[in-house]
């Protein structure tokens, strides 16, 4: 149950949100992870400020923060996918949910028949934890976010469409939020005190070959 967004990051960063506390001793680990991951990015940032003057202005700066802030959402998000092997989750009700409200037909036989049963389930299960995780890492870190972006338009467009006539869903929110994923990827929001930056500089696009210079064009 909420309570207020201080207290509730509080509990977040102490390890005592719901989610987590479902997870026992193992949430210690979720809560390193996290905290680690905010303090790298806050590390590369200083870095990135003290190394590249373009990136010392409030437009950066801003980026950065909305970035992380979404992406601290994914890794939030990413913890009711848990336990696997297990219907015992947030993302088995919630897929199920698409049987019934998705926008089209289609979109509900392919839960129905193909997603939901078991062991398909299951795989699905991890691999959209894996995802979500990726998103995390990705915009927390500003490391290859235009990608990041593209991929992360896709997998909103699906719960989007998947939870369409939800009762208790506003779609807005899933439109809000393609379009967030939406801008970091054409704006490169990685490159706004994140690793892209550094990447770009270290090896620019126009003048590296081989596949880290077709990471760095692609991906950042």
């Amino acid at each position: 149950m909420r309570t207020d967004p201080f207290y509730d990051t509080w509990l977040f960063l102490s390890g005592q949100h719901g989610d987590q506390m479902a997870l026992g001793v193992w949430r210690w680990l979720v809560v390193a992870l996290f905290i680690g991951l905010i303090l790298t990015s806050i590390l590369i940032a200083a870095r990135e400020w003290v190394a590249d003057p373009l990136q010392r202005n409030g437009r950066d700066l801003t980026m950065w923060f909305l970035r992380c802030l979404v992406g601290g959402m994914w890794f939030q998000n990413m913890l009711w996918k848990l336990p696997f092997l297990s219907t015992e989750n947030g993302l088995f009700y919630w897929t199920g949910e698409e049987v019934k409200n998705a926008a089209f037909q289609w979109h509900r036989d392919l839960v129905q028949h193909v997603l939901l049963p078991l062991p398909n389930f299951y795989v699905l299960d991890v691999l959209v934890f894996l995802t979500e995780l990726a998103f995390a890492v990705s915009l927390i870190l500003g490391l290859g976010v235009r990608v990041i972006g593209v991929i992360g338009v896709l997998f909103v467009a699906q719960l989007w469409l998947g939870l369409y006539l939800h009762p208790m869903e506003w779609p807005w929110t899933y439109v809000f939020l393609a379009g967030l994923m939406g801008l970091f990827s054409v704006f490169g929001a990685g490159r706004s005190l994140g690793l892209d930056g550094d990447l770009r500089r270290r090896y620019p696009p126009d003048m590296t070959n081989g596949a880290i210079g077709a990471f760095v064009r692609l991906a950042t």
